[in-house]
């Protein structure tokens, strides 16, 4: 069973959203913020994060630090209808992928009857 509602899935799965914002925190308390290429992993029931040569990222180093992280995908429909999910969690390392296992997911706008509703819930994990 999934972390995430049918709707969050969705959302994940469809469409050209494939860039996303990641944040971890500096050694200096201060946050930091990058775009970054993503996929959702279904068998591990993750979000994967990749790119060129993303073991020598302040982001790798980051989450190797603190073990942290937060992920933000979002976009506005017309007219202004503004969806996404953020995703908190757990950072694992791998060799050439981040991967954030959810610890607490925030979504709005994807249920078709609110738009508006934020949907906020601990994952268990």
């Amino acid at each position: 069973m999934s972390v995430f509602t049918a709707n969050e899935l969705a959302f994940l799965d469809g469409g050209e959203r494939r860039l996303g914002r990641v944040a971890t925190v500096g050694p200096d308390g201060m946050p930091h913020v990058t775009p970054t290429g993503w996929s959702y992993n279904a068998e591990h029931d993750t979000i994967d994060l990749g790119g060129r040569n993303v073991e020598a990222t302040k982001k790798y180093r980051d989450i190797r630090r603190t073990g942290v992280v937060a992920f933000v995908v979002d976009e506005v429909l017309p007219p202004w209808q503004p969806r996404g999910i953020e995703i908190r969690g757990r950072g694992e390392l791998l060799a050439d992928t981040i991967r954030i296992h959810p610890t607490r997911v925030v979504s709005w706008g994807l249920e078709s009857d609110e738009l508006t509703a934020r949907h906020a819930r601990d994952t268990g994990r």
